[in-house]
């Protein structure tokens, strides 16, 4: 789900010039290898940031991960506390519990990744830039014309 909001910020902030000189390549003099792509040209100063704001992202999630708060869950089972795995949920996820529950969950997980997919394989035939599907999809409320 973070992916979705990732995307939809990136359009917003660019669409409504929040990223200041999107196009601009960075200076490859002051910022060195950074800043090369495999043809060695300088990468735009709007992926410069996106690029910064995920790996924000990241080192936050390898934080709690790594050094988790005493009331969160924990990522791996506690078999000396008698801790058991939970059984797989299938191709079909059931949907017995309603409200806030591990199988929703799942559920939510699953649409959000068959949704990002769709997105990517519907850019790939159409030819379409991604954040432009991406903007088709939520009705042009992204990047108005």
């Amino acid at each position: 789900m973070f992916g979705w909001v990732a995307i939809i910020a990136t359009g917003y902030a660019t669409s409504h010039g929040l990223i200041p000189d999107f196009d601009k390549p960075l200076d490859l003099a002051a910022w060195g290898t950074l800043a090369k792509q495999g043809d060695y040209t300088a990468i735009t100063n709007g992926r410069a940031i996106i690029l910064i704001a995920h790996v924000h992202a990241l080192f936050v999630s390898l934080a709690s991960a790594l050094a988790p708060f005493g009331f969160a869950d924990s990522l791996t089972l506690n078999m000396k506390a008698g801790e058991k795995d939970e059984s797989a949920y299938g191709v079909i996820v059931p949907l017995k519990e309603t409200g806030l529950s591990a199988s929703a969950e799942m559920a939510n997980g699953r649409m959000a990744m068959l949704g990002l997919v769709v997105t990517v394989a519907y850019s790939l035939g159409t030819q379409t830039p991604f954040m432009d599907v991406v903007n088709l999809g939520v009705g042009g409320l992204l990047m108005p014309q």
